[in-house]
């Protein structure tokens, strides 16, 4: 995966108060809230990390927010689970994901979602993670990332997960920014 590629004068920023975070509609009032309530604050005392998407106006089309956690070893799946050690372990997580409502449908998500997996890689490569894993406020955004090589936890029917050694094969293969599965079927929209 060598880059994201965005239409013309649109750019990624980390989240600042400067920000219009209260103009964002996705159609989803978690997500909206989540960017114009708590994002900052969540990122001010260093819990999370949100990026920003900007249009050429500066109106935030997207963003997506990070984090680190750990599951314990019990609820990861026996084949990832088989040879790691029997403790809690670390994870990269993808917090949230939104894309304002009159931008969905143009493949946004699809390329916000890379730049989030990017940004997690190359924080693999100094900070150790066993994968990305995720919560799903419904079953639509449950389809969407599934799409994308994500699977459930075992036990958690809305808590995916994308093991690093897939993100890492995603990463280094020859695609031209967007997120390529492993998956020869995958259901599009």
């Amino acid at each position: 995966m060598t880059g994201v590629q965005f239409p013309e004068n649109w750019k990624i920023e980390n989240l600042v108060k400067l920000h219009d975070r209260k103009e964002f509609k996705s159609g989803n009032f978690e997500v909206d809230q989540w960017l114009s309530q708590m994002a900052l604050q969540s990122q001010s005392k260093r819990l999370t990390n949100t990026k920003v998407l900007l249009n050429e106006a500066s109106e935030i089309v997207g963003y997506y927010t990070l984090a680190t956690s750990q599951v314990d070893f019990s609820d990861l799946p026996q084949g990832l689970a088989k040879s790691l050690p029997r403790r809690p372990l670390p994870v990269a997580v993808l917090a949230w994901l939104g894309i304002a409502k009159s931008n969905q449908g143009q493949g946004i998500g699809e390329r916000l979602l890379a730049k989030a997996l990017r940004d997690c890689h190359g924080a693999g490569q100094t900070f150790a993670f066993i994968a990305v894993v995720l919560d799903c406020l419904d079953h639509t955004a449950k389809e969407f990332y599934q799409r994308y090589d994500f699977e459930e936890l075992p036990g958690y029917p809305m808590k995916l997960y994308l093991p690093y050694q897939r993100l890492d094969k995603m990463m280094n293969s020859k695609a031209s920014g967007d997120v390529k599965t492993t998956n020869h079927n995958p259901t599009r929209r």
